[in-house]
């Protein structure tokens, strides 16, 4: 598959989706922008929401893939997640299969897997003793169930109707880590636009699952299937782990953050909105 020209861009207003407007046309790539509200500094991107099933069609159309970071990205009752992660994601693939768009990338989560134990280990962990990426699937929340059910969602399009899709569990994608745990799973913005790149460009994906992660020496999980797409990460969180450690110490054991991937969003997940 040829790098795509026109990419649209789902949650181009969310925090992710700032990030990505501004990195990814460094990559050649003319983006078609998409929020549920209207994105600042754009006054030609297309205000809909996820449940209209017309304007997702007419948005998709004529584009090379969709990068799909739109939806509920904390916890929120069953009810919110179901109409924004569930029904609206089968949204757009559906739109996108009558369109013929050939990929979406799409925003998974770590989340996914956040009752999977954390690895221990001298740092830096092994090879073989990373968190591999067709872990058992052990969902920490309702957003982590969504992003599950994208991932299945994603496999089924591909089965069914050869619509490729790469399902990339983002770690943690700020400008910089803000606690200990994201040393493990931070995803520099910069890393990001670089992985979006690779998932958006590489061939013959099919369904593939990566992980979202920088090259971050205190890494919990593998990165061998997004390197495979291509993907070179260039930033490590090490840089912040003096600083944050003094300010926040190692988490004790039995603490959430320290005894699973997903961390305190086992226990007391932040709710949406914020």
């Amino acid at each position: 598959m040829p790098a795509p020209r026109t990419v649209l861009l789902t949650g181009a207003a969310g925090g992710l989706g700032t990030l990505m407007r501004e990195l990814l046309p460094a990559y050649g790539y003319a983006l078609r922008l998409l929020d549920v509200r209207p994105v600042p500094g754009a006054p030609e991107a297309i205000t809909a929401d996820l449940a209209d099933r017309d304007a997702l069609r007419e948005a998709v159309r004529g584009v090379d893939a969709v990068l799909h970071l739109a939806g509920i990205s904390l916890e929120a009752s069953f009810d919110k997640i179901l109409r924004a992660n569930i029904e609206g994601t089968q949204h757009l693939y559906e739109a996108a299969r009558q369109e013929g768009v050939a990929r979406v990338v799409f925003a998974s989560s770590n989340h996914v897997v956040g009752f999977t134990p954390r690895p221990r280990g001298k740092v830096p962990l092994a090879p073989d003793e990373l968190i591999p990426v067709d872990t058992l699937r052990r969902p920490d929340t309702f957003y982590g169930l969504s992003k599950a059910f994208g991932e299945d969602l994603a496999q089924f399009y591909w089965d069914k109707h050869g619509l490729e899709t790469v399902s990339v569990r983002i770690g943690s994608c700020f400008p910089e880590p803000t606690s200990v745990r994201m040393l493990s799973l931070w995803l520099s913005p910069a890393d990001g636009a670089r992985l979006f790149h690779a998932a958006l460009s590489a061939e013959g994906v099919g369904h593939t699952v990566v992980h979202g992660s920088s090259a971050n020496t205190r890494l919990w999980w593998d990165l061998a299937s997004a390197r495979a797409l291509g993907y070179e990460p260039l930033d490590d969180s090490e840089r912040y782990a003096a600083k944050l450690l003094a300010e926040q110490g190692e988490p004790a054991p039995g603490d959430p953050d320290d005894t699973w991937l997903g961390g305190h969003f086992t226990t007391r997940p932040p709710q949406w909105p914020h």
